[in-house]
């Protein structure tokens, strides 16, 4: 725990952790090796400065909690390598990057085991940033992925309750072992996004913000369906944080006050729905 490990050419970085936490960041990359030809398609927008706060992040838990959350980043630019993808779309048949491709999903798997074997339940949390939607609306607020979609978000808390949404959600297991029941899980008082609201940063969902009332939002990708609870109901469960860049990734102060904010968030999270005191 506290080494750092890097794949070939050091094209994808791994800090290897003892919490039960997994911080994943495959978009803030600025490596352009002429090995890699670029992507002809999909998605090549790079999630500014999130390889930035994924380690601000990781060294607050450290400071906070005297231990090592499980660090997963890909340090080549989106236009050669996307790690939120499955391998054809993400590697698009360059051996350089699949391989890239291969040691970034190896290194959650394997951190996966260990959270597991030591503390039977986690989280993984994917990092990316959001930037003006596409009739240029720029939402400040924070999207919190559960692989529920923002019309499914619109649903009232009785309707989104039901068992279907819950089974669904990359946070099933989590919601299983918890007290509370789904709602209260997703945007109820002891919510993440309810968390964070409380500390300062809009989040959705949350009890003030429980959808974007129809506008453009991200529910979770790739990496929050593969790692997370949904498909298999294993024991580690994923959210995707999809953050804005004024307030949260723009400066460093920013990554510092938000680091500082989402620690205590998950401090709180984990005690209440987990039962684990980080």
């Amino acid at each position: 725990s506290g080494k750092v490990y890097f794949g070939r050419e050091n094209y994808i970085e791994y800090h290897a952790g003892n919490l039960p936490i997994i911080l994943s960041a495959p978009h803030g990359g600025q490596l352009t090796p002429d090995e890699i030809s670029d992507r002809t398609y999909g998605t090549f927008v790079t999630d500014l400065n999130t390889y930035e706060l994924t380690k601000t992040i990781m060294d607050s838990m450290i400071v906070r909690f005297g231990g090592y959350p499980h660090v997963i980043l890909c340090k080549l630019k989106r236009t050669k390598l996307d790690a939120n993808r499955d391998s054809i779309e993400g590697a698009q048949g360059n051996r350089f990057a699949k391989r890239a491709w291969e040691e970034y999903h190896y290194y959650v798997e394997e951190s996966k085991k260990k959270i597991i074997k030591d503390f039977n339940y986690g989280l993984f949390l994917d990092i990316h940033g959001h930037g003006p939607n596409p009739d240029g609306f720029y939402d400040l607020r924070s999207w919190l992925g559960y692989l529920i979609s923002g019309d499914e978000l619109q649903l009232s808390n009785i309707e989104l309750n039901k068992s279907k949404y819950e089974n669904k959600s990359s946070i099933k297991t989590l919601s299983y072992l918890s007290d509370n029941s789904f709602i209260e899980v997703l945007r109820g008082k002891n919510s993440l996004g309810e968390i964070l609201d409380r500390l300062g940063y809009r989040s959705v969902p949350s009890i003030n913000d429980p959808s974007t009332e129809g506008k453009f939002y991200y529910s979770g990708g790739f990496n929050t369906l593969k790692h997370g609870s949904s498909n298999s109901g294993g024991p580690i469960s994923s959210i995707q944080l999809e953050l804005p860049k004024p307030g949260v990734r723009e400066t460093e102060t920013d990554w510092k006050n938000y680091s500082n904010a989402l620690v205590i968030a998950l401090e709180k999270y984990f005690k209440i729905h987990y039962g684990i005191d980080l």
